[in-house]
This record gives structure tokens, C-alpha cells and sequence, in this order.
């Protein structure tokens, strides 16, 4: 049967996750959340320090940083748009883990189509990471009767490579299509 016929091979992405790690809480924080609500048009959830480093000057439970989880469709269409063209659809080709998922980062929020800069903000970077999954992968998350997903079901990194080039008219440095 042809891939492209089975609509439960076809892979789509689940979530994109934007994150501006800041280090500290405070004035810097609330900025960041504010430039990261400004991009996404959502509003920013903190992100807490997991354990104290001393050299870092982080506590353990401290505000560290901010992100925003993007779930619907045509959002995340819009954002990953903007996202690409700020980084001039070009990935390198080691952007992608083991399980397809993509991860880049964009250096200043005011790249982005219609943002200008604010000198009260300033400049903050942002990790974006975009999950790509078949459907039926909730098998594996789901609390009742919580299941594998079996290896051929799976979004490899090549895979992925192939769906971004084509959904998202990306080029990917460092991978060649085969034909």
C-alpha cells in the first residue's frame, strides 16, 4: 500500500514549543515574557530551575526562563512560517534528533515579520522545537493501558528531513533528498 494513500503514516506535527531561557527572575524575566507573548500572540508560562548551581546563581524552584506551547493547527502553521523565513529557509541537517523532531534557534525577536525593536525590552533569543508524530503516538502517553509505539511507526530523522523540505519549502544543509 502507498505511504501517501494510509492517511495514519502520513506525519503532521503535534505541538512547537518556544522557549527564551533568561537564568534569572525579576525585571529581565518579565521582559522576556513580554517579547515572547509579542511573537506568539500567547501567553508565556515560566519555566523553574529543576536544581540549584551555585556558579549559575540558581535556586532550586527559582523563576529561570519562559515558554509558550503551541497546539493548534493554523497557529502553528503561521508561526513556523514566520519562524522559517526568519531563519531564510535554510536548517542544517543536524537540527533533527533521532526521533524527527527539529529543533533551531532564532538569535533576536525583532527578525520576525512586523516586530520592531523596543529599547524597555531589548534583544532575546528563542529556542523553537517542533515535535513530529504519526497519528496514533497518544498510545504511548495515554495513562490507561499505555502501549509502544512499534519502531516502523516511528518518525525517523531522515523521514522528517524529507516532510519539513517539502511541507515548509525548506532547504536542508548537509542532507540530500533521494529521488
Amino acid at each position: 500500500m502507498n505511504q501517501s494513500m494510509n492517511p495514519m503514516r502520513t506525519p503532521r506535527i503535534t505541538k512547537v514549543s518556544v522557549n527564551i531561557g533568561v537564568g534569572e527572575g525579576g525585571q529581565r524575566l518579565q521582559l522576556a515574557e513580554k517579547a515572547l507573548e509579542m511573537v506568539t500572540g500567547m501567553t508565556p508560562v515560566r519555566t523553574l530551575a529543576t536544581s540549584t548551581n551555585r556558579d549559575l546563581g540558581t535556586r532550586k524552584g527559582a523563576p529561570i526562563g519562559c515558554k509558550v506551547t503551541i497546539r493548534d493547527k493554523e497557529t502553528i502553521n503561521a508561526f513556523l512560517k514566520d519562524a522559517f523565513w526568519v531563519r531564510q529557509h535554510t536548517l542544517p541537517s543536524y537540527n533533527f534528533d533521532a526521533s524527527g523532531n527539529l529543533s533551531f534557534g532564532i538569535t533576536d525577536y525583532t527578525d520576525f515579520p512586523g516586530q520592531k525593536y523596543d529599547p524597555d525590552i531589548g534583544i532575546f533569543g528563542m529556542d523553537v522545537n517542533v515535535v513530529l508524530e504519526r497519528p496514533g503516538h497518544r498510545v504511548s502517553r495515554r495513562r490507561k493501558q499505555s502501549r509502544r509505539v512499534s519502531a516502523s511507526h516511528r518518525v525517523g530523522p531522515d523521514e522528517s528531513r524529507a516532510w519539513f523540505s517539502k511541507s515548509y519549502n525548506l532547504k536542508i544543509v548537509g542532507y540530500e533528498e533521494e529521488e
